[in-house]
């Protein structure tokens, strides 16, 4: 079992703008799920104990939210990081996928 609790930790960071109020909730999950999925390309997972860093701005005069999404990692391998959930101080909490779930993913 590998010690986790000091590999260094890398932000993954995301930023942009939100020109529609009611897209915010749904674009913050999106946004998420996208830099997670960047950080498994990578090989990194998300550390579970230190919270995601959102943080929105309403530009007044231009009439739309700056925001910053950021999430912190560390670095498994990529093998690794498709069955680590993610790291929670010094333990990797494993994820289980059924062999429905893998066969549908090997046909596409």
């Amino acid at each position: 079992m590998s010690n986790y609790h000091h590999k260094a930790i890398k932000r993954f960071n995301l930023s942009g703008i939100i020109h529609d109020e009611s897209s915010i909730g749904r674009l913050r999950a999106e946004y998420k799920r996208l830099i997670i999925l960047e950080m498994r390309l990578s090989g990194y997972v998300p550390r579970l104990d230190i919270d995601i860093d959102f943080t929105i701005d309403y530009n007044e005069n231009k009439k739309y939210f700056e925001f910053e999404i950021s999430i912190h990692g560390v670095y498994t391998g990529r093998r690794q990081s498709e069955w680590i959930e993610g790291i929670d101080g010094s333990k990797a909490i494993y994820t289980v996928k059924s062999k429905l779930e893998e066969f549908s993913q090997d046909r596409v």
